[in-house]
């Protein structure tokens, strides 16, 4: 059994023929089915619509798990939502870019396994929920911008145990890569290793311990892991 502290060897992850060496990003509520799995409690108290900025979520280093590595489900989890995801690594400093300019600090995409405890729903993310030791997986290889073309086109597939069990498509979100970029710069400036999930499909398949999951998506990749069990927590 793989331990996440293992896998992760310093702050820096080889993903050829990048490095990444900055923070995840995981962006909520950016897949329209998203919005609408929550029917009527998007307009309900205390939020009153649909989020209007964009929504992110930050991915600690003990929760990624480098390439070829397992994803871990520990002893306080029954099962693990998974959900495939578009990274976008950034390869210059991008701050307050514009839309029309944001492709340009994008070094590629990479196929990412982001997986989350099932929860009702999105709004107050729960960091108990999302940021598990080794929960979140990196595919093996970035593939660059220009060899993958229009990112915002892109169908994605989860597969478990062989059999396909979710389809999307990046065209389903609300924002495109470019927004997504310059919504976030215009807050936060996204620097050179940093990645960048676009968003995913809601209601991914739920797996437990055994289960092997590939994720694919056009153009850029296809990544495949398994999940382990690890140890329950020991609390004092």
């Amino acid at each position: 059994m793989s331990s996440p502290f293992a896998l992760w060897a310093g702050p820096r992850i080889e993903v050829a023929p990048f490095r990444l060496s900055g923070t995840v990003y995981a962006t909520l509520l950016n897949h329209r089915r998203s919005l609408e799995a929550l029917g009527d409690a998007v307009a309900a108290a205390p939020y009153k619509g649909a989020p209007k900025s964009v929504v992110l979520a930050v991915k600690p280093c003990q929760a990624l798990v480098a390439p070829g590595g397992d994803m871990q489900i520990d002893g306080g989890a029954e099962a693990l939502e998974v959900a495939a995801a578009l990274g976008v690594v950034i390869g210059t400093t991008a701050c307050a870019v514009a839309e029309a300019d944001a492709l340009g600090h994008v070094a590629g995409f990479l196929v990412v396994c982001d997986c989350t405890l099932p929860r009702a729903g999105h709004f107050r993310p729960q960091i108990r929920a999302m940021a598990r030791d080794a929960s979140c997986v990196l595919g093996a290889a970035m593939m660059a911008r220009a060899e993958v073309g229009d990112a915002d086109t892109l169908a994605m597939r989860v597969f478990v145990d062989g059999a396909l069990a979710q389809s999307s498509n990046t065209a389903e979100h609300v924002r495109t890569a470019a927004r997504l970029i310059a919504d976030v710069s215009d807050f936060m400036t996204l620097m050179p290793g940093d990645l960048l999930l676009t968003g995913s499909a809601p209601a991914g398949p739920r797996v437990r311990a055994g289960a092997e999951i590939a994720i694919e998506i056009d153009r850029v990749g296809r990544l495949e892991t398994r999940v382990v069990a690890g140890a329950a927590r020991l609390r004092a």
